[in-house]
């Protein structure tokens, strides 16, 4: 694996996304770019550390500010529909889940009431949405007819909770024009 394309290229590029979290912030990394991306191609005698993964690293709702984005315009921005069907993505109906929770109680009762349910923010294709129940309360609901195959949820849940395994049938986004 050493001697392949792959290997060089993510060696080069190990450092990047770790350089961010220096003590000079986002200056420090435009430093960090600047001289060992491109002096250096990315061949430094060092790697830094990770700090913790990316579940690891969300905040509690509560110490944060809700964003109030605009609506799409159609021109810059645009629904997220719109842009799920750009991707030509498709799902056999037939086919076993690929989006599937280990813990069906774990979304309301940790991720909605800690994190106001990043779920439905961080997929970039809508595919979960908070739902009410007939009893009046929440639930999560799964939409993987629209998932992209991005493989967010399995990275960014804070509880770990969401098992994304690889579809069936060789489905997934078809760009056209790429």
């Amino acid at each position: 694996m050493e001697s392949s394309w792959v290997y060089q290229e993510l060696k080069a590029v190990r450092n990047v996304r770790p350089s961010f979290d220096t003590p000079l912030g986002l200056y420090g990394m435009f430093v960090y770019a600047g001289v060992f991306q491109y002096l250096f191609n990315g061949m430094e005698p060092f790697t830094l550390a990770h700090h913790g993964a990316d579940s690891s690293r969300l905040k509690p709702a509560s110490e944060c500010t809700p964003i109030d984005y605009p609506k799409p315009d159609g021109k810059v921005t645009f629904d997220v529909l719109s842009s799920v069907a750009l991707t030509n993505t498709t799902h056999d109906h037939n086919e076993p889940p690929h989006l599937t929770l280990r813990d069906d109680s774990v979304p309301v009762a940790r991720n909605l009431a800690v994190f106001d349910g990043p779920e439905q923010r961080f997929c970039p294709a809508g595919v979960y949405e908070y739902v009410d129940t007939e009893a009046g309360d929440k639930r999560l609901q799964i939409n993987a007819q629209n998932c992209i195959h991005c493989k967010t949820c399995d990275i960014k849940c804070p509880s770990q909770n969401i098992d994304w395994v690889v579809p069936e049938g060789g489905g997934g986004p078809a760009y056209q024009g790429m």
